[in-house]
């Protein structure tokens, strides 16, 4: 019973993140399926951050309660930004970008932040680079092969491999002049939701950092949550009363759109984060980062199935060479994590074979 139970015991953070990627890789499948129908992608943000705030209001409030750290202007100020950065313009993008081109292409393009958080905390000294040593030559090319992969998977399409379902072959070449339109414009869609989603990846680089310099500060999940999705909610509204075209911006109709609304604001946002913070303090953020470029797989698996969309060559081979550039920047980080950790061991003490962490 032991040995079960121990076994189940490391084996619920790695079920957890396959099911975090999972949960978020429908999420973004129904979305598009709710953008399709004709939902407004800028109410669809703040709907389901409404929710959102709405379900953590009792849990904030109970907290509260119990531990009633002051709040400042300038921490609000701090939350405010955050949420504009990390909903206002991350969220905004993202679905901007799913709604031109495919959460295939969403998924993908994530895995872009290890790289762009790697460039930012360079340049604001939050992190050393010393070119002279393997660890840091892995992490330089690891970002450039990353960035490399997300031009290819940005501007070249290529051919489709994959069209499972698609609907009267709306993603095969034809040799007239409508068929060569259609995919003209289909094609400045594509680079253009990739370029947007890009921008998204490296807004939430930016929110990343932040995130971490203000949990530093004010190590409350709990409050930093309520007021990120409370704070994103009302600039989005704002956002969208500003961009929007009539009260018709606002039309949610109780189908896709309303169950795409649902599923997001629970499992998009609210149950993601909980299981997120639960594996990084179990396992570390390396752990929880390894698994995001399972969510291209699951993308590219469900787009096909549900949305009739294609797999293209150039996809494949973007998506590729950003997961390689992705664990070659996890990977130096692994190991300097390795490094420090075995710095605060004594250097004639021998390792531990139980403690897997300090093995080379």
């Amino acid at each position: 019973m032991g040995i079960m139970a121990a076994w189940l015991k490391g084996f619920a953070p790695f079920a957890a993140m396959v099911m975090v990627e999972c949960l978020d890789i429908v999420s973004t499948t129904m979305s598009k399926a709710a953008m399709t129908k004709g939902i407004n992608h800028f109410a669809f943000v703040v709907y389901t951050n409404a929710l959102a705030t709405i379900i953590f209001l009792p849990i904030f409030i109970c907290h509260r309660k119990k531990t009633p750290t002051p709040l400042t202007f300038s921490l609000l100020s701090k939350f405010f930004l955050l949420s504009f950065v990390g909903i206002t313009l991350v969220q905004n993008c993202a679905f901007a970008g799913i709604s031109y081109s495919s959460p295939t292409l969403e998924s993908a393009l994530s895995s872009l932040a290890p790289a762009f958080t790697f460039i930012l905390a360079v340049f604001f000294k939050m992190e050393k680079l010393d070119l002279r040593n393997r660890k840091g030559m892995m992490k330089v090319m690891g970002t450039v092969v990353s960035i490399a992969g997300a031009l290819i998977i940005t501007i070249y399409k290529g051919p489709a491999i994959l069209a499972l379902l698609s609907q009267s072959g709306q993603n095969t070449y034809s040799t007239n002049s409508a068929s060569v339109s259609m995919i003209l414009g289909a094609t400045n869609n594509w680079v253009f939701g990739g370029l947007i989603l890009v921008v998204g990846s490296l807004c939430f680089s930016i929110w990343n950092i932040g995130q971490a310099a203000i949990l530093e500060r004010y190590p409350s999940e709990i409050t930093i949550l309520f007021y990120y999705f409370f704070f994103g909610t009302i600039q989005c509204a704002l956002l969208t009363l500003i961009v929007g075209e009539g009260s018709s911006v606002w039309a949610l109709t109780p189908n896709i759109e309303l169950i795409s609304v649902l599923y997001s604001g629970i499992f998009g946002s609210v149950v993601p984060f909980s299981v997120i913070t639960w594996c990084i303090k179990k396992k570390g953020p390396v752990f929880t980062a390894m698994f995001q470029p399972l969510g291209i797989a699951i993308a590219a698996f469900l787009s096909s199935i549900f949305l009739g969309e294609a797999l293209y060559i150039g996809s494949v081979i973007g998506a590729v060479l950003i997961v390689i550039g992705f664990y070659g920047v996890i990977w130096s980080q692994s190991v300097e994590g390795k490094d420090e950790t075995h710095g605060l061991v004594d250097g004639l003490q021998s390792v531990s074979p139980q403690s897997p962490l300090l093995e080379s």
